[in-house]
Formats: C-alpha cells, structure tokens, sequence
C-alpha cells in the first residue's frame, strides 16, 4: 500500500509517520506540507507543498490512500480569511485531487471541536462548534462538505491530542501553575494521546469504515484538575483576566490564536468512543491520566 500524508510535518505526523514506515503491509509513504521534514526513512519522500496548489493530484499518482492532517490550528497573525482559505479551500481541493488521482482510502482527521459542548456524546450529535472558534467551525464545515461530496471518507474526531509532539500551546497551559477558576462541578474534558490516534488511523486505512469516528482516552478530569496533578497547589485566576491576558498575548505577538480557544474550558465535552472500538478494533492504550503525564 502507497499512503500519501498531507501535514507531514505536522505534530501528530511526528508520531504517524515512524508507526506507517514500521508496517508491513505499507511500501511507500508520500508527504507534503509547507514545512521542511525534520524525519526520514527509506520509505518516506517528503515535498515541500501547498494543499491549495493545482498540481497536488500528480504528486498522488499511484497512491491507495490519503490521510489528510494538514489544517492550520493555531492562526497567530494569519487574517481569519486566509486561515479559511487554507482549511476548507485546501482541504477541498486536496479530496478533489485525490478523486482525480484515483486515491480509493480517504482519511481526514477532524476534532471533537465540531461538537462545541455536551456530555457523553456520539457521533449522531449535531456539530455546533463553540462562537468565534474558527478551528471548530472549519473543522465541522469541511465534515458537511466531505459528507455531501465524498461519504466514503472516514472522518475521525480526537479529543485534546496530547503526547511528547503536542502542540506547543498545550505544553505551555499544563505547565503553568494556574487553573481557571469556574462555578462547580467543574466542566468535564477529555484527551487523547497521539500513539492512540495513530494506531486509529493506521486501523483507518485498512478498514471499509466510512463517516465520523470519536476517539478519546478513557477517563475525563476539570481543567483544575489536569493542572493539579502536575501542581499540588494550583492558583486560581478569573476567567476574564485569562481570556484578556491572551487577547493582548495573541493581539501583540500572535501567541496563542484566537481569545475563543480558552472558552472551551468552561463547556463539558466528552465523547461516546464506542462505534470507533467496534468498527476498527480500536482500543487506546493511554488513559487520560497517562496522556496528560506524557506531557513534558
């Protein structure tokens, strides 16, 4: 099987890629991203590539599968058109270059983003990102657009992605000594780690699944509580002096994308994994704890 990784220099593409080039069953891996590929292997060939470019189909040529990271998270200073442009546009033309590539697997990792908030949920929920959170709102876009024109697509929507590639700001809030101070019972979230993840996509690739798939780890904790257990005493700060202090953090240097990001901590979104373990044998073997610790 020849897969083709879009993102491949990405955070999760750090622990997908050594898992894809260890399988039997995989002789060849195509990457492309924007970024220069800091992992080599006999079978990975990396580009340098826009998913937006017209010339993305050639690089797909003899290809089985395609499995799509490639998303802008955190936007810094991008304008929120061009942070759009790449994710809905780019994604689109990405599924449309592989249709003309004759690419048969299709994989687009999602998030549990799409939902915005509830309790337990399945994949039957409605997608109703949170407001002003336009990775959420991109990600359950580009989810409607890949159900109408390609449902053969197998859409998987992880939880929090933790693990010693996290995104840098994931490291920097579960360092810091302080929590979010909230009115009890504290909101419920979830995690998942990133060999998790990978295993679910590599299941991905050799399973007849189609639709949307969650994945989390076992277990769920407070925002107080993920910092307590690296901090035995944590602080309390006001919600609005966090959400200003990344407002003028994000306004000034681009730090941490949009203030919309931190209102998910006071929603409850937890996720019903059970269709993903039934349709693709999946099991996590970190659970949230463990996830949270793998965190440096």
């Amino acid at each position: 099987m020849r897969i083709f990784v879009s993102g491949s220099s990405s955070h999760l593409a750090q622990a997908l890629l050594p898992k894809l080039c260890a399988h039997p069953a995989i002789g060849a891996i195509t990457g492309i991203d924007l970024q220069a590929s800091r992992f080599a292997h006999p079978k990975f060939t990396h580009h340098i590539a826009d998913i937006r470019s017209p010339e993305i189909a050639t690089l797909m040529q003899d290809c089985d599968a395609l499995v799509h990271l490639a998303f802008v998270v955190l936007r810094g200073k991008m304008n929120a058109l061009t942070m759009r442009n790449i994710n809905v546009q780019g994604t689109q033309n990405i599924f449309a270059a592989a249709h003309k590539a004759g690419v048969a697997r299709l994989v687009h990792l999602s998030s549990a983003a799409v939902y915005g908030d509830g309790e337990a949920l399945s994949e039957a929920a409605p997608m109703r990102p949170l407001p002003g959170f336009l990775y959420g709102q991109h990600k359950a876009e580009v989810e409607a657009w890949l159900a109408q024109q390609y449902p053969q697509a197998l859409r998987l929507r992880p939880h929090i992605i933790l693990g010693p590639h996290c995104q840098p700001l994931l490291v920097k809030l579960l360092r810091q000594p302080c929590y979010i101070a909230l009115p009890e019972p504290q909101p419920r979230m979830q995690c998942v780690h990133e060999d998790d993840v990978a295993d679910a996509i590599i299941a991905s690739l050799f399973s007849p699944a189609s639709g949307p798939l969650n994945l989390a780890a076992p277990g769920d904790y407070s925002f107080k509580e993920a910092i307590a257990q690296r901090h035995p005493h944590p602080l309390p700060m006001a919600f609005g002096t966090a959400k200003l202090a990344l407002n003028v953090a994000w306004r000034l240097t681009g730090f941490g994308g949009e203030p919309a990001w931190l209102d998910g901590i006071r929603h409850t979104l937890t996720l019903d994994c059970s269709l993903a373990k039934q349709t693709l044998a999946w099991q996590p073997k970190f659970d949230a704890h463990a996830a949270l610790a793998s965190v440096k």
